[in-house]
Parts: C-alpha cells; structure tokens; sequence
C-alpha cells in the first residue's frame, strides 16, 4: 500500500528501495486492495534474496459490516503472515520490512508478543508494483474494464470502481467492501440513484433503437427507394 510521507518519517521508518544494511535476510510485506472499496485484498510478500514472491488473498466478505466490527480481515491477515513467514522459511536471523498500513495493526502486536523482529517500512519498488498488479488482475477478471484502472490507489482507482459498481447496482454490491462506515452512511445512497438514472438512460437509448428499427423495416416494403437512400445518406 502506497503511503504519503511525512516530514519525519524518516526518522520513525524507512523506505524498501533504499534499506539500512543487514546482516542477513530481509522479507518484505506489502498489501493492496485493504482500503479500495471493491474485491479481495491482497498481501504481498518478497524474499529480498530469492527473489521469491507470495500473494495471499483476504476475501471481500471479511470487509461486511459483522466481520470488520470484529476485526476478521486483520485476524485473517495474520494468519496468512504466518503461513506465508513458514512458506518462506522464516527464522531468527531474519529481518522483516513492514508496510506500516492499518491493516497490519494485529501483526505487529503478534510480532511483538512473539519476539518476532520487524522493522516499519515504506515499501516501494518491485513488491510494491507486484501486489498492486495482482489486485488490479483480480479487479479485471471481475469484469472491470476501464482504461482509467491503474496501480496508482488514491481518488480516481475509487471513482472508477464505484461507477463500476452503480452501473449494475445491487448485484455489484456483492463485491463491495460494506464494513466501510461511509459506504452505509453516504455511497449506498449515490449508487443506488445513480443506478436508476443510468437503467432509465439505458431504457430510452433501447426505445430510440426499436423505433429506428421499425421505421427501416416499413421502409423496405413501402418505400424501397427511400430505404436505399437512407443507407446511402449513413442515416443509421
């Protein structure tokens, strides 16, 4: 997850594409997707030596308003650290970079209860630009084409997927992220307008072309003459 600097943050972390020295093995975790209000999000790991990556996946239906209230997603998500800490043979000489997003909150108490060291990371570069590409590889195959869909999280990635969402509204709300206090509060509401005025759009643009289409079939058994002319003129 991309986060914007602050003035010291360097001094509190560090960033991934220019780390301090270490005598050993560096992974990295990063997510995407934990704060875009559609799809699964996703949990990206990087071994630094290797260069081995892992994604793991954290289902939509955690992000419902019963699951969040409870924390499931963040509970999930440290389970999927662990897996993936196993995966990748994790040991003590080990060093972690940590994306410092939110929705690390649980692993990093875990971390700390388990004398498991990390260190609090801006992740740029190669992971980064990978678990992003995932997330938006998921948001493709759900059927979101839009040109303006782009690794870049931020204002326009929501625009383009809750317009995603109110152009076939309810049935997209299946992929929201509904825990999110201000999709009850606010953007429910604007999907559910913005769906009737686009179906009532649609149902006109249908009536034009029924009515074009009638007045070309009378015109080829009436008027032969003034059909060809039509499609001479480009009229349709």
């Amino acid at each position: 997850m991309k986060i914007k600097k602050n003035k010291d943050d360097d001094e509190s972390c560090q960033s991934s594409n220019n780390p301090s020295e270490w005598n050993g093995r560096t992974i990295e975790i990063d997510d995407a997707g934990t704060g875009d209000l559609v799809g699964d999000a996703f949990i990206g790991f990087r071994d630094t030596v290797s260069g081995k990556i892992i994604f793991q996946s954290v289902p939509v239906g955690l992000y419902n308003k019963d699951n969040k209230d409870v924390d499931r997603p963040k509970k999930h998500i440290i389970k999927v650290v662990m897996k993936t800490l196993k995966i990748l043979n994790h040991g003590k000489g080990d060093r972690i970079l940590l994306c410092r997003g939110d929705c690390f909150n649980l692993v990093r108490e875990y971390f700390n209860e388990n004398n498991i060291y990390y260190e609090p990371a801006i992740i740029e570069g190669e992971l980064q630009d990978a678990v992003e590409g995932r997330f938006i590889q998921h948001l493709r195959k759900l059927g979101i084409t839009s040109n303006k869909l782009t690794k870049e999280s931020g204002a326009q990635r929501y625009f383009v997927l809750f317009d995603w969402v109110c152009r076939d509204f309810p049935n997209r709300e299946y992929f929201v992220k509904t825990g999110f206090p201000s999709w009850e509060k606010k953007w429910r509401k604007t999907a559910e307008r913005r769906n009737k005025k686009h179906l009532k759009n649609n149902s006109l643009k249908k009536e034009q072309i029924k009515k074009r289409a009638k007045e070309i079939f009378e015109l080829m058994f009436e008027k032969p003459n003034s059909l060809k002319e039509t499609f001479s003129k480009g009229s349709i």
